[in-house]
């Protein structure tokens, strides 16, 4: 199985993390600690809990974590959304996070079809044994 760095649900989130803090920057100041700071903790949780989960000892829990991430995106969504209705976010970047975020969102839910349809091999799932 690939490194988490190695999945391109990681490496798409990441990408979508570091716009996120570039864009807060431009809010207005007294968003320092309110939103912007949402936007980011959300942003940074989605490939956080895409490599905390791939770290775990069973495929399942991978996919539990993988759902977690998925909340956190959808969560980012939201505030994206406000961000725009607030004005704080212009339309080439509104335009240009929001398709981030669809794409991002399309592949983890592939990753957790995957790995919920694929067999499960002595890597992914170790004995109390082996640990």
């Amino acid at each position: 199985m690939k490194t988490y760095k190695e999945l391109d649900a990681w490496q798409f989130s990441m990408f979508l993390a570091k716009k996120i803090y570039e864009i807060t920057k431009s809010f207005p100041t007294y968003e320092q600690y309110g939103l912007s700071l949402q936007m980011q903790r959300a942003a940074v949780s989605v490939p956080s809990n895409i490599a905390e989960g791939s770290g775990r000892n069973h495929k399942k829990e991978f996919v539990q974590f993988l759902y977690h991430s998925r909340g956190s995106l959808l969560e980012l969504e939201t505030q994206v959304e406000l961000s725009k209705m607030l004005d704080y976010l212009d339309e080439e970047n509104y335009l240009e996070v929001s398709s981030l975020i669809k794409r991002t969102h399309r592949i983890i839910n592939g990753l957790i079809f995957s790995l919920k349809n694929s067999p499960t091999t002595n890597n992914q799932q170790r004995t109390t044994a082996e640990e």
